[in-house]
């Protein structure tokens, strides 16, 4: 059986070179690096990721609970697990996805939590593994995401550059940060320009938002742009315009937020806060990996910048 210490040899280099460019190869040059892979892949040799992981005295697992309801037809949490598998497939990690926060059944290193509300809190505390959450939150737990208060900013500036007179924003009836957040872009943005705020909050659902434009049809404003919390809720405010015939977006526009997959199906497509969702995989999963080695040591908060996707629910430029 292939040892490293043939490797080693095949290569040229000592066997430290060899761990080195295994267990850290950000830490070893190019060169030496293609010369081990070159010796590694004529040997046909693999790493002892089993070995490895007794040595240190690891599994080799990180858990990713997911708290809240998914919704299988959209690829949001598709993206997320992608870019988490990718980070930790460099350091040989396996994922376990669990979907019901009070099974916990098995070791791991760490955890990466999302769907995360308030009411979880005390549970999320009692983990004994390293934690890194993808969300906002307000109590000091490590955490990456979007920065949504920006995300609706943009949304409410473009919305006002292309000339909508009545902002209104759509938000989602939760106590949470994020949504908190996302309601002080839009909050902002309106107050910076001194004018008046217009708020209304809805369970993420895209129908619930639909029936408030059929409930409210004789007394919507022409010209109104709806800066919504999510892609659901925009899809909803569309599809009820949409009964009316209403000219979208020439007299309403609709800018959502996410930008991972209703914003692609609507009709017209919805112009939307495009969340990195891959790259924020990526992140979380990196902050994580960082925490373990540095044996649970906090790593802050990460917010990642969001794009601003314009598309047929908005228009494209002043006059339109």
């Amino acid at each position: 059986m292939t040892t490293l210490t043939d490797v080693a040899k095949r290569a040229n280099v000592s066997k430290m070179t060899v761990s080195r460019v295994i267990n850290h190869p950000e830490q070893v040059r190019d060169e030496l690096k293609q010369s081990v892979f070159t010796a590694m892949h004529e040997l046909n040799y693999r790493p002892n990721v089993a070995a490895k992981a007794l040595v240190n005295n690891r599994t080799q697992i990180i858990k990713l609970f997911i708290l809240e309801d998914m919704d299988t037809t959209e690829p949001y949490y598709v993206n997320l697990l992608a870019g988490i598998s990718k980070e930790l497939g460099k350091e040989q990690y396996s994922l376990q996805l669990v979907t019901n926060h009070s099974f916990d059944i098995g070791g791991c290193d760490g955890y990466i939590v999302t769907g995360m509300r308030h009411t979880d809190f005390e549970w999320v505390q009692r983990l004994t593994r390293p934690v890194v959450l993808f969300g906002e939150n307000r109590l000091e737990l490590d955490y990456c995401d979007t920065n949504n208060t920006l995300g609706t900013q943009m949304a409410t500036e473009y919305a006002l550059k292309q000339g909508y007179t009545n902002i209104e924003f759509i938000g989602i009836n939760v106590k949470e940060p994020f949504e908190y957040s996302r309601e002080a872009g839009y909050l902002m943005s309106m107050q910076n320009h001194q004018l008046p705020t217009t708020i209304h909050r809805f369970s993420n659902h895209s129908h619930l938002a639909m029936e408030y434009i059929e409930a409210n049809w004789s007394d919507l404003k022409a010209n109104t742009c709806y800066v919504c919390a999510s892609d659901r809720l925009a899809f909803g405010i569309e599809k009820g315009l949409t009964i009316f015939n209403a000219r979208v977006p020439a007299d309403f526009g609709i800018i959502g937020f996410d930008g991972v997959f209703l914003n692609q199906v609507a009709t017209p497509k919805l112009t939307t806060v495009q969340q990195p969702i891959f790259e924020l995989g990526v992140r979380c999963a990196r902050m994580l990996l960082t925490k373990i080695e540095k044996d649970g040591q906090s790593q802050g908060i990460e917010q990642l910048l969001p794009t601003l996707s314009i598309a047929g629910s908005t228009r494209n430029d002043q006059g339109d």
